[in-house]
């Protein structure tokens, strides 16, 4: 993958979350919405964190995807503990050999014998510490949010990191920044579009997705390499980047692919790479469609449900459940409303997502973005292949 830092959009948002923008509340917490693949976590990492720690913050990551058979509640205390430990056992050693044996630290009392093990301290506490003990400002960037609500302790964390901020934060000084990163938007919302969520009044942002300066740097890249393809067709570059869905890992090793010298291509590459996202793009929709297909009638019904209703979806309210009684012909209780969506939950990979208050949406918000599609051609619902009956409900 080639580097192409994103060194402006960095600047702007450490701005925004050092409270210095004119409009917007990101000092109150950024929340940041792109699909998969398309540079998101490589933009946090690359560019948001050292932008950040270039303006005197301590930046903490994690990705609440990185082990997803963990806790997400341990994730996030973890990355904090990682942080705090090395910086509280300079605090302990320099105690120590004056002689003391607790130390007070952001009005905590801490016993120097214990410091390193963060055991019993909450949340709050020990972003408190490691803000304390730095001298610095502390910016939380926890990628993948929205997995924070499919457990308790990560529920918990949410809220916990909410409390945090209020306490640590006063009008006009940030010594908590937070950083919410989701790959799909829906599931983000949930941590402020209601009174009991999190963050709740908080704005959920779309991150700009690589443009046509991405392109041109692409393009500039090629000429340099290949002087024999000037000029390259950057409209075609930017056409074929678009049916990838702007995911610069996809586009990049098809453009590796039709530049390769084994290559068999006739005519220019451009033409060749817009081919070759046009045919992967019909193989996520044909693998989307096997799926559907792949469904007993109630397990369609509730996934065709959930696709048009979005985040309004409410899965045994008396519309959906007439809604699956219209689509099936027979009536269909909460009850195998709700197997059919543990069903749908323990496929592989899963087609739905369901967080631990019981809420229920896509796991792949591409799925949501195919219905669309079909919808407005007049193509839904995809219909079996002929001669191949459909499956039945048990």
């Amino acid at each position: 993958m080639i580097a192409f830092p994103r060194t402006a959009l960095a600047q702007e948002l450490v701005a925004a979350l050092q409270g210095k923008a004119l409009l917007g509340d990101a000092h109150n917490g950024l929340f940041l919405a792109a699909p998969r693949r398309t540079g998101k976590s490589t933009f946090l990492q690359g560019d948001l964190r050292p932008a950040l720690q270039a303006a005197g913050v301590v930046v903490v990551y994690v990705d609440l995807w990185a082990d997803a058979r963990r806790d997400p509640g341990t994730l996030i205390a973890e990355a904090i503990a990682r942080a705090l430990e090395p910086r509280l056992g300079l605090v302990a050693r320099t105690a120590r050999k004056a002689g003391l044996d607790k130390v007070k630290l952001g009005g905590l009392e801490v016993d120097t014998s214990k410091i390193g093990k963060i055991d019993g301290l909450t949340l709050t506490e020990a972003l408190r510490l490691l803000q304390e003990s730095a001298g610095q400002p502390v910016a939380l960037i926890i990628d993948e949010a929205q997995h924070a609500l499919t457990s308790e302790a990560g529920e918990a964390a949410m809220t916990a990191l909410k409390s945090a901020r209020d306490q640590l934060n006063e009008p006009g000084v940030i010594r908590l920044m937070l950083v919410m990163s989701g790959s799909d938007r829906d599931k983000l919302l949930r941590l402020v579009n209601t009174a009991g969520a999190p963050f709740y009044g908080s704005q959920i942002q779309r991150m700009p997705p690589l443009g046509p300066d991405f392109i041109a740097h692409v393009a500039v890249l090629i000429e340099g390499q290949r002087p024999e393809l000037k000029p390259v067709d950057q409209t075609l570059l930017q056409q074929a980047f678009d049916v990838f869905g702007h995911r610069p890992q996809f586009f990049m090793a098809a453009l590796g692919q039709v530049l390769s010298p084994l290559a068999a291509i006739t005519g220019r590459f451009e033409l060749a790479l817009l081919e070759a996202a046009q045919q992967q793009q019909a193989q996520d929709e044909a693998q989307m469609e096997s799926d559907y297909l792949g469904l007993k009638p109630t397990e369609q019904a509730v996934l065709w449900r959930m696709l048009e209703q979005g985040p309004r979806y409410r899965p045994y309210d008396a519309e959906a459940l007439r809604f699956y009684r219209d689509k099936t012909g027979h009536p269909v209780n909460a009850a195998q409303a709700q197997r059919a969506l543990e069903s749908l939950r323990q496929r592989m990979p899963a087609l739905v997502w369901k967080s631990a208050r019981g809420e229920y949406a896509l796991e792949d918000a591409a799925m949501h973005r195919w219905f669309e599609k079909r919808s407005q051609a007049g193509g839904w619902p995809p219909a079996p292949p002929q001669g191949l009956l459909p499956l039945q409900d048990d």
